[in-house]
């Protein structure tokens, strides 16, 4: 049975006329002929050419799928290799596979809720000038500087099973975005907990703390745009 390096499983990406393969526990298959592979990408997500052991772990469906297309050969081990990608949570990975990758887009909704509550209900507190809205702003602003930290650490991890810690474009816009939202809000709340009237007493500085609130709602977004392109990257043309 043929022996693959990385680098020759990588050229059968299904490119110029190639074949697609993928790899499982070292083992190579042939997924030509899968409708789901004809792109050479499976769900705009994960690529061929590539050993795909750690996203079947975490994937919906288990490796029994690939049992379908025929094995037509095997990675070559080499001295040294794979060495780096161990993280000293890998035998909780390997126990509970779901814990490789779902954590953080599970727990990641959570703070984009309540950050975009307290923009929304503190907007709404100026429109209709019901106090009960302001304190509900301020209390989603709370869980939402609770929840922050707990996330931004999943996904931290994430960061490094994932990409071994690479400096991905998309991963270090999240980190950058995320710790200055974290920064906005916890002065946000400390500026609402000394100061329990800067909204119902609306004056000059109220502007500066209801802009603090409002930012948080575009840097959600930011958060939640580079998210998105990591989970579904758009296919280059």
């Amino acid at each position: 049975m043929r022996e693959f390096s990385l680098e020759e499983l990588a050229e059968n990406n299904g490119r110029n006329g190639k074949p697609v393969y993928i790899a499982h526990e070292g083992k190579v298959y042939d997924v030509s002929g899968s409708k789901l592979w004809s792109t050479g990408t499976h769900m705009k997500r994960h690529r061929s050419g590539m050993d795909l052991s750690t996203d079947i772990g975490a994937a919906p469906h288990g490796p029994e799928v690939l049992e379908r297309y025929p094995q037509i050969g095997i990675i070559r081990e080499e001295k040294g290799e794979g060495i780096a990608e161990e993280t000293i949570l890998e035998p909780l990975f390997k126990s509970i596979p779901f814990l490789r990758r779902h954590p953080h887009p599970m727990t990641v909704h959570f703070p984009i809720v309540f950050m975009l509550s307290a923009t929304v209900f503190s907007v709404l507190y100026l429109i209709t000038g019901n106090a009960a809205l302001e304190v509900t702003a301020f209390t989603c602003l709370v869980a939402g500087l609770m929840l922050t930290p707990i996330v931004m650490l999943t996904g931290y991890v994430s960061w490094w099973v994932n990409y071994l810690g690479r400096p991905v474009r998309a991963v270090c816009i999240k980190l950058r975005v995320s710790l200055l939202m974290l920064l906005v809000a916890f002065y946000a709340y400390l500026w609402r907990a000394l100061v329990p009237d800067i909204m119902t007493n609306f004056r000059g500085v109220s502007v500066i703390y209801l802009l603090l609130i409002l930012s948080l709602s575009p840097m959600v977004g930011i958060i939640g745009w580079q998210g998105a392109k990591l989970t579904f990257p758009l296919e280059k043309q």
